[in-house]
């Protein structure tokens, strides 16, 4: 196999995006992977499976046809951790399947090893059977992802204690559940469980969780979690974890409680892939939780022919922003423009309810002294949500006074995550609160709780003074 232009290690979003964007400028390409079949993380144990796994969830447990029919209706009164996985690996192999084409029509190579490097020019595999090739690509690209932490006072197992990844393959689904951890994935796994009438105790060190995401947005959110009988133990440590007489895991928390359950899933953060790259014989090191550090606008690292993307280098560590960061990576490293940076781009988070956000916090323009104002729009006044039968979910609009344009949407509920795509097209184009009054929205939809919102802020903050200009005020 000759020498690629570019090797890519990791076959991620990140990497995946990379290699076909190299592709697509006519150089050979090459990416290593060190499982059986292309994906990386996403995947095959992180995005992929787990929004998978939620939407199994919420069909098999007739979640969001609950507010018509009850708390107690169901589609499948049985639901079986198999019923979770046979969905799972459907949908894995048609992702695998559509990766390993998309690598075939645009010419990339693959090959199954384990990649390390030998020196800032060559990098070795080795092979499943032991073989091992060395290369010297004319460019390199770190896209290996991360690993679930897993610290020594954990007893994993497999059976009972699991980390984030392992808890995809749990053989049964439990009647209780312990989730140590209220970051995103810690959040998006209790809530999936807790959907099925597992009961959920969060576990968080801070007193806060999810700090990043609106103060109301996740007040709200809190309230919803407690109306489901979700235990939030926040601001407790967990200080030691063992196991009862019935062989429950058991977690010794720093407030003097315990929490036992029979599953307990350890998901208080993650760490970069690269124990096992060998970073000091390329002239590279990382953090201690194994992340590169790299030039946020070209991602090389500290040595000029290397690059980094995705996880491995830490936030947003999103799939849609590893894929771009990807491509911008390919782009620079062989001379062709790269793309422009959008100033926001969307994050969401798939737990029940999901949440998405873009744009400015209300905490945030606070801090930089942004005259503003808020609209805020409930889903149950739409009437599509009368409809869906929703009786909970928000949108979040911020404005500014001065400029009218829209600083920030936020969003709790049904169908977040597709949503805040219009907030996030208006954000980048600079729009103001007028382009949401003056246009129109198909009704009925989630959709038009866009205008709600802003009528809801118009009417605060601007009627007045746009009463001379405006015939006919808008009516919220």
């Amino acid at each position: 196999m000759s020498n690629p232009d570019f090797l890519v290690i990791g076959s991620g979003p990140s990497g995946r995006r990379a290699a076909i964007q190299a592709a697509k400028l006519g150089r050979s390409v090459l990416v290593v992977e060190d499982r059986r079949r292309v994906g990386g993380v996403s995947v095959h144990t992180g995005t992929i499976p787990s929004k998978t796994m939620r939407e199994t969830v919420l069909n098999l447990s007739g979640w969001r046809e609950r507010g018509f029919y009850g708390r107690s209706y169901r589609v499948k009164q049985d639901i079986t951790a198999s019923d979770v996985q046979d969905r799972m690996t459907k949908t894995l192999a048609h992702e695998v399947d559509v990766l390993e084409h998309q690598f075939s029509r645009n010419g990339v190579r693959t090959l199954q090893g384990e990649a390390r490097f030998v020196s800032t020019e060559e990098v070795a595999v080795r092979l499943p059977d032991g073989e091992e090739r060395r290369f010297r690509p004319g460019a390199t690209l770190i896209a290996v992802g991360t690993q679930p932490f897993r610290p020594g006072y954990v007893p994993f197992n497999g059976t009972s204690v699991f980390d984030s990844d392992e808890i995809l393959a749990i053989p049964k689904l439990p009647r209780s559940l312990t989730v140590i951890g209220a970051g995103v994935i810690g959040v998006e796994y209790a809530t999936i469980f807790s959907a099925l009438e597992v009961q959920v105790t969060l576990i968080e060190p801070r007193e806060t969780f999810l700090d990043f995401i609106d103060k109301e947005l996740i007040d709200e959110f809190t309230h919803e979690l407690r109306d489901r009988n979700v235990a939030l133990r926040l601001g407790s440590k967990v200080e030691s974890v063992d196991f009862d007489g019935a062989g429950r895991p058991v977690c010794r928390l720093s407030s003097g409680r315990d929490v036992a359950s029979e599953i307990l899933l350890f998901a208080a953060g993650r760490m970069g892939a690269t124990d096992r790259l060998d970073l000091p014989a390329a002239g590279l090191s990382s953090d201690h939780r194994g992340r590169i550090v790299v030039d946020p606008k070209t991602l090389q690292t500290a040595v000029p022919r290397i690059y980094a993307s995705g996880d491995v280098i830490g936030f947003p560590s999103l799939a849609s922003t590893s894929m771009e960061q990807g491509r911008i990576a390919a782009c620079h490293a062989f001379g062709a423009p790269l793309p422009p940076e959008p100033e926001f781009f969307p994050y969401g988070i798939y737990s029940v309810p999901e949440m998405s956000t873009v744009g400015m916090s209300e905490e945030e323009v606070r801090r930089r002294a942004i005259p503003y104002e808020v609209g805020v729009a409930r889903f149950r006044e739409t009437s599509r949500g009368h409809i869906m039968g929703l009786e909970t979910g928000m949108m979040k609009m911020i404005f500014s006074k001065k400029t009218r344009r829209l600083l920030g949407v936020h969003i709790l509920g049904e169908g977040a995550t597709e949503l805040v795509h219009i907030g996030q097209a208006v954000l980048n184009l600079k729009g103001t609160i007028d382009y949401f009054i003056e246009n129109t929205f198909n009704y009925p939809t989630l959709a038009e709780a866009y205008k709600i919102a802003s009528l809801d802020a118009w009417n605060r903050a601007f009627a007045p003074a746009a009463a001379s200009a405006v015939p006919v005020a808008p009516v919220a």
